[in-house]
């Protein structure tokens, strides 16, 4: 049962995404081009999200837990640290430049173009090399005899 409600909502996040256009990188690209074909179309999907969840977390966080959970997995870390910053800053420009954010790119693989799958492809080269840079930082375990 939890396998297809996750589906389902995969689904209708795919299919808001390609409803308001989100899935079109020239639409995203004109947001950010204030000083030239500005389109102001995503700061509406963006403030419906913002009104959508903030409803549904006032819906969930009045349960005692989730449905298909002993409890709430809630991210306690609070600080700022160069690794989110930069992280923050890496995911800005690559939207900016690309048109696609991750939740805009899965449902436009569908379309099979190119362009998607380049960026899909560039957005799952960065996810394994932070990862595999992540690795090399972390101080390794020794064996003890």
């Amino acid at each position: 049962m939890r396998l297809i409600l996750v589906y389902l909502i995969g689904v209708i996040f795919g299919t808001g995404i390609v409803v308001s256009g989100m899935a079109n990188p020239a639409k995203v690209i004109n947001f950010f081009d204030v000083a030239g074909s500005w389109d102001p179309s995503l700061a509406f999907v963006m403030g419906g999200a913002l009104v959508v969840t903030g409803i549904g977390y006032r819906l969930v966080f009045g349960r005692q837990r989730p449905l298909f959970e002993g409890r709430f997995n809630l991210p306690t870390a609070r600080n700022l640290d160069a690794r989110l910053i930069g992280g923050s800053a890496v995911f800005g420009v690559g939207w900016g430049i690309a048109g696609f954010c991750p939740g805009g790119a899965l449902p436009a693989l569908g379309t099979g173009r190119m362009d998607v799958i380049v960026f899909v492809a560039a957005m799952l080269a960065g996810i394994f090399g932070a990862r595999y840079l992540q690795s090399l930082s972390r101080p390794k375990a020794t064996a003890t005899s």
